[in-house]
């Protein structure tokens, strides 16, 4: 088993690590304000299932080898650089709506699914997955694919946290500045883009 001290002591590390605002955050605070706090605890919900997507797959060595193959690398970086570009090249367009008209609201379900692809298509993360759980693995304590799925849900309730913060945050402010519809797709589609960014610079060390 898994001792208490080392487990608090990745509760301290991970609880550090998700206080810093990240792409996660980004997302959802843009989805925020560009719809509500509905959307954008739908889209925290949505960000966190993705996680589960990379618990399964460090849990299975995915993460190893996508982190070992130059090519699958690249797919699933590429892939995430190609979705963020799309949301903001709809955000800034306005998906065909008229000047100055506000955003139509999407179904939460799309929502959703548009945040769990952010973090599923975000290879940073499992990156992350990848560099930081195994610190805390430890051979005596068990089976590591136990452990890895341990500390990843733990990461993924932290985290959770964290995201709805920034939802409900987002959402609040969201609903004040509802009027200035163009400036909330215009921020949103920054955002999206700045993350297109990030993740086409991530790097394979």
């Amino acid at each position: 088993m898994i001792s208490l001290t080392a487990y608090a002591f990745f509760v301290t590390a991970s609880l550090a690590l998700v206080l810093i605002p990240g792409p996660n955050h980004l997302y959802i605070t843009a989805r925020g304000l560009a719809q509500g706090r509905t959307a954008a605890l739908a889209s925290a919900f949505g960000v966190e299932a993705g996680t589960l997507v990379h618990i399964a797959a460090a849990a299975a060595g995915l993460s190893y080898l996508i982190s070992r193959s130059a090519a699958l690398f690249a797919v699933v970086k590429w892939a995430g650089v190609a979705y963020l570009g799309y949301l903001a090249f709809r955000a800034f367009t306005g998906g065909g709506q008229e000047e100055g008209a506000a955003p139509p609201p999407q179904p939460l379900r799309k929502v959703f699914l548009e945040g769990m692809l952010v973090n599923v298509l975000n290879p940073k993360v499992a990156l992350f997955f990848l560099a930081f759980l195994p610190q805390f693995v430890r051979p005596e304590a068990g089976s590591p694919a136990l452990q890895i799925v341990l500390f990843g849900l733990t990461l993924l309730l932290l985290g959770l946290l964290s995201d709805l913060v920034y939802a409900w945050t987002a959402g609040a402010l969201g609903g004040r500045l509802r009027k200035r519809a163009r400036t909330l797709r215009h921020l949103s589609g920054v955002v999206y883009l700045g993350l297109g960014v990030a993740t086409a610079f991530t790097g394979r060390k």
